[in-house]
């Protein structure tokens, strides 16, 4: 996956709250805790509450621009490999034998806020639906 190119500030703030209103609506539907959710974003506890209060008012770095897009990828992947509602947004927390998971769930991966376990998810859910990595 590419970087990001340098966005202005207007630009950067706009893709910031689009993406954060919907990354913050999947997470809750895969049952994040509001901690975990922090730790995925890498934002502090009061930027993550006034964040979900105005989405706007967000300005997030290159980093967390990147999360959210890997956020959206994944969300992506699954909606393509399950129709049913209850496996695309239970997939993230079921325990998963993979040898990566090792019989955690993705999830609990991802909410330890290293961006390699994030890439690393992505990528395997990716695989799932064909993606060629």
């Amino acid at each position: 996956m590419k970087a990001l190119p340098a966005l202005d500030i207007q630009d950067s703030r706009k893709l910031s709250a689009t993406g954060l209103k919907v990354v913050l609506n999947i997470l809750e539907k895969w049952g994040c805790t509001a901690e975990q959710v922090q730790a995925i974003l890498r934002i502090s506890r009061p930027a993550f509450y006034k964040y979900r209060k105005k989405p706007e008012d967000a300005s997030l770095n290159q980093d967390q621009l990147e999360r959210l897009s890997y956020l959206l990828n994944i969300h992506g992947s699954l909606r393509i490999i399950f129709e049913n509602p209850d496996n695309v947004y239970g997939f993230m927390s079921m325990p998963n034998d993979n040898p990566f998971f090792n019989g955690k769930s993705p999830l609990s991966l991802i909410s330890t806020g290293s961006f390699a376990a994030l890439y690393e998810t992505f990528k395997r859910i990716d695989a799932l639906r064909g993606g060629l990595w």
